[in-house]
Parts: C-alpha cells; sequence; structure tokens
C-alpha cells in the first residue's frame, strides 16, 4: 500500500498542534503514512501562492494526499497548498473562512457546526491521547484551570469542593496541578497534607499525559474542557468541578451534554450519591475521524 503524504501545518499554539498531531498519529495507526510539519507562509507569501498557481517555498517536497491544519493561522495555507500542489485539505475546529472552501471540516459539536457533507462534528477537540490500560483505581487527579472569556473564579469555594472530594475519597492518592491561567493566591490556602501539588511551573509538556494515564478519577474545573476530553480518551471516570459561569457558552453547553450522556459527573451531582460515572464506551474522537477518513478516501 502506497503511504499518504501528509502536510501538517502547525501554528505554534500547543493546543492546535494536540489536535492535529492527534489525527496524523490515528491515521498512521489505520495506514502507511509519511509526513511532513511545516509552519504557514506569511500572509503575503499565501495569497500570492493562491493567485499564481505556484509555490517555490515547497517545491522540493513531495506532493501531498491530505493537508491538515488546526488554527485560523493554518486555514490559507491549506488552500494554497492545495491549489499549489493538490491532496485534500482537512481543517480542525470551526474555520473562520467558508465550509465549502475544505474538503474536511472537523468541528467540535458544541459550536454547533451545520449538517454538510464535509463536515464531520466531533465530541469536544481532538488530542493526541490513547485510551489507557494502566489505569489505577486509587490514583485521581485534579486539574485546575483560571479565569477564561466564559468562565470567571472562586478560589475559596473551589477549595471546599476538593475538601469534599478528598473526604469522600480516603483511599485514593491525589495529585493536583494548575495551569497558566490559576491565580497566584489559589495555592496559597491551607492543602490537605494528603495532597501531592505540583504547580505548573514545574511540569514538562509530557508531564500531565503521563500523569493520566493512570488516573482512575480526574476532576477538572470546567473552564479546562481540552483537559476533560483528554481524561475522557484515556477512560478516566471523569469529574467536573463547579467554577462562576460568566454567561452561557457553547463551552458550558458541551458540558452540560456530556453529563446528560453520562460521560461526566457534575459536582453537584455526585453530591447526592458520591460516585463519578466511568465513560460509558472508549472515547476515541481522533481515532474515529481517522477512520472516517481511511474509509472514504481509500487509496
Amino acid at each position: 500500500m502506497r503511504p499518504w503524504q501528509v502536510w501538517r501545518f502547525c501554528d505554534d499554539k500547543a493546543g492546535h498542534d494536540h489536535q492535529s498531531q492527534g489525527l496524523l498519529e490515528a491515521l498512521a495507526r489505520l495506514r502507511p503514512v509519511e509526513s511532513l510539519t511545516l509552519n504557514p507562509l506569511s500572509t503575503a507569501q499565501t495569497l500570492l501562492s493562491l493567485m499564481s498557481g505556484n509555490m517555490l517555498e515547497w517545491r522540493a517536497l513531495p506532493d501531498p494526499d491530505l493537508l491538515i491544519g488546526a488554527g485560523h493561522r493554518t486555514h490559507l495555507a491549506l488552500l494554497a497548498a492545495r491549489r499549489c500542489r493538490g491532496g485534500k485539505a482537512i481543517v480542525l475546529m470551526r474555520p473562520t473562512l467558508p465550509f465549502s472552501l475544505f474538503d474536511l471540516c472537523l468541528i467540535p459539536d458544541h459550536d454547533a457546526p451545520p449538517s454538510r457533507p464535509n463536515i464531520l462534528p466531533t465530541r469536544g477537540a481532538l488530542n493526541h491521547l490513547q485510551p489507557s490500560a494502566m489505569l489505577e483505581p486509587d490514583r485521581g487527579l485534579l486539574l485546575i484551570g483560571g479565569p477564561s472569556a466564559h468562565f470567571g473564579w472562586d478560589s475559596a469555594k473551589l477549595h471546599q469542593q476538593i475538601a469534599a472530594i478528598l473526604s469522600a475519597n480516603r483511599a485514593i492518592r491525589w495529585t493536583l496541578t494548575t495551569s497558566r491561567r490559576t491565580p497566584p493566591d489559589f495555592l496559597d490556602a491551607p492543602m490537605d497534607p494528603r495532597l501531592t501539588v505540583v504547580p505548573v511551573a514545574h511540569t514538562g509538556p509530557d508531564w500531565l499525559p503521563a500523569q493520566l494515564v493512570h488516573a482512575g478519577q480526574a476532576w477538572v474545573t470546567a473552564d479546562s474542557v481540552s483537559m476533560v476530553y483528554e481524561a475522557l480518551t484515556v477512560g478516566a471516570a471523569v469529574g467536573i468541578l463547579e467554577v462562576p459561569q460568566s454567561r452561557p457558552s457553547r463551552v458550558s453547553r458541551g458540558l452540560a451534554q456530556l453529563a446528560d450522556q453520562g460521560w461526566v459527573t457534575l459536582f453537584a451531582d455526585w453530591r447526592q450519591h458520591w460516585t463519578l460515572c466511568r465513560p460509558p464506551q472508549t472515547f476515541n474522537e481522533a481515532e474515529r475521524c481517522a477512520r472516517w477518513i481511511v474509509e472514504r478516501w481509500r487509496t
């Protein structure tokens, strides 16, 4: 079987990179793939390539079968590369350009994508994690985010939730980590001595994935939606820690939908029965999207 040539465009944002890398790795598990990771050209260079049909900068590269990009900076690059070198353009997340310009749009369902042949709704953003066979029931993670466009912050209320969780699960070894958005004073409050605290400044890019593959339980603040989907992907039982909601949003609607479907447990619901729901089935959106692509574009 001839390997697919894949050009993956990156905009230097870690979240976008994880999404496109997850799809690329899932494709490679299904069929032979040879990939190149490229940074988008400048806007001027990209527009010139779109108008002229020539792309001198990458003339020595093999013609692509697939072009993958996540993030607004990659959109024009996908279209310019397809015009000049061929291949099918796949955009992750809702594009700022018309959907019809791309061969496939992988759009989270909380963004309410329209029903079109070239749109495949996804349950959240894709990631590069895989279901884990090493989950330990006595290991838990507390993943703390921070204020965002959709959520405010209440450190005192969050500490109360954490205290309740630790009191109800004394047999579990808990590790708490923060994010770049976490207010500095969050860690100033006294912590339960049984809790291992690892501030984000003391973690590297591989620290969280290495923890997630062993965590039987993960509690995530509602603002940190990408970590919710990563925890679901490894197979952990996932709880949602409450933070003040600035206004109803696509993020809060997506979390409510996950709770209604039994994928996650909201803190208020947990207080009524003191158990977390395990994912009802395997959650692997990168794999599902990769299979869709391979089955329809088989060569």
